[in-house]
């Protein structure tokens, strides 16, 4: 599969980044979204929310809660953190499977922590520190919805 980077050199160029995948997804989404503390995993699902709709005030880290379900006008957005998840043998303990049943965007942080379960077909994020504001995105879908989705992001940011 074929990866897109996109460089953000601060924090309020995010929404644009934000936005274009916002208009990429399709109705059903898994997002792994990798990077080390700090990255900025949280700010990047709270600006994705925002683009679709949901107050981004009330994204906030799932790190102690694991799993938070936000609906928007647009669609609904799942945002887990596994960080605190010993294991993916754990995942149905925290509700995980009723959570995504309904069509929705998943955001996963820490998804390693739960390799085993992640879906065949889902979008790779990975958040890499440049600086002390800037980010590389680097993104790479790992089935045919998501890389269509890829496509589209790419044609969005490049106008």
């Amino acid at each position: 599969m074929t990866t897109f980077t996109h460089a953000v050199p601060d924090e309020a160029a995010l929404p644009r980044l934000a936005a274009a995948l916002a208009a990429a997804l399709p109705s059903r989404a898994f997002v792994a979204v990798h990077g080390d503390l700090g990255a900025g995993k949280t700010t990047f699902v709270k600006q994705v929310a925002g683009a679709a709709g949901i107050e981004a005030t009330e994204v906030v880290s799932p790190t102690f809660g694991l799993i938070h379900i936000h609906d928007g006008p647009r669609c609904r957005i799942v945002h887990a953190d596994m960080y605190r998840l010993p294991d993916a043998a754990d995942l149905h303990e925290t509700g995980w499977d009723d959570a995504i049943a309904p069509p929705c965007w998943a955001f996963v942080e820490w998804p390693e922590r739960i390799t085993a379960a992640l879906p065949a077909d889902r979008l790779d994020v990975v958040i890499a520190i440049d600086g002390p504001t800037s980010r590389t995105f680097s993104f790479t879908p790992t089935g045919p919805l998501h890389e269509a989705a890829i496509t589209r992001l790419h044609d969005l940011l490049a106008v």
